[in-house]
């Protein structure tokens, strides 16, 4: 269970992408997110395509490592699917009664599972090459002007840093207890969707207290380091290289490219 879920952890390699300042790949990151729910049109999902491949290609990851974190959401994925091809209007495929599957719900229903898949690809790229510490001094750098409106810019960053390093933790607990149970002679491949959904509960009430006990003990080491948040300074502070200014000309012409798709699709 634990090793489907690639948010959150880190893929140690040398490469341009792990090398590049964090505040570059959130960015970056980001526009690609948006990006995928922009582009309209087979050159724009091959503009994403190349992009997102690319990335995964100079970072050193291995595509098959990014993947796993598609099984996580392949539930979504297919839900997703299924609402596009049922509940979208157009050009009838299929009519059996009141059932209608269109055209355009099966073409909405394909780009919408690409996107899904693609977004968790482009996040887990994000978080696989960027450790949770630059992670954080990345997000708190580059929201710093949010202080001037009295934001708790650090406090956000800080929390989302520990969600990050909680989620492999946490997915590693609920496998060990699932594990116990299974044991104990839980059945987790149970037909009955009923009884599958109740043979969980034995791993959620554990995983919930175990987190609670794991969340308590942290702010306890927190406060008896006497952490405030303020004050603090980075060993090695964010310095901006030429590699950094050269992605950011990257992606802007990157999303420059997927505008221009859309405007190209939009008028044929």
């Amino acid at each position: 269970m634990g090793r489907d879920i690639t948010l959150g952890q880190y893929y140690p390699t040398d490469s341009i992408i792990h090398r590049l300042d964090p505040r570059v790949k959130l960015l970056g990151t980001l526009i690609y997110l948006v990006s995928l729910f922009v582009f309209n049109g087979i050159v724009g999902f091959i503009v994403a395509s190349v992009a997102l491949f690319g990335v995964i290609f100079i970072s050193g990851i291995p595509l098959g490592y990014v993947l796993r974190g598609i099984k996580g959401v392949y539930i979504l994925v297919i839900i997703t699917a299924v609402f596009n091809i049922f509940f979208t209007s157009g050009t009838p495929l299929v009519v059996a009664g009141t059932l209608v599957i269109s055209k355009e719900g099966v073409q909405l229903a394909i780009l919408m599972s690409i996107r899904i898949i693609y977004l968790v690809m482009g996040a887990s790229v994000m978080t696989l090459s960027t450790t949770p510490g630059n992670l954080a001094a990345g997000l708190e750098k580059g929201l710093s002007f949010l202080k001037v409106f009295g934001v708790p810019v650090h406090d956000f960053a800080m929390m989302m840093t520990i969600a990050l390093r909680f989620i492999p933790i946490l997915m590693e607990e609920a496998d060990k207890i699932k594990k116990a149970q299974m044991s104990r002679g839980a059945d987790f491949d149970a037909k009955n969707l009923i009884k599958r959904a109740k043979s969980y509960v034995p791993i959620l009430v554990p995983l919930f207290v175990s987190a609670f006990r794991r969340a308590n003990d942290l702010s306890v080491a927190m406060e008896s380091r006497c952490y405030q948040g303020k004050g603090t300074a980075r060993l090695n502070p964010l310095i901006y290289q030429k590699s950094d200014l050269i992605a950011y000309i990257v992606i802007a012409a990157y999303f420059a490219g997927i505008i221009v798709t859309r405007a190209l699709a939009v008028t044929h």
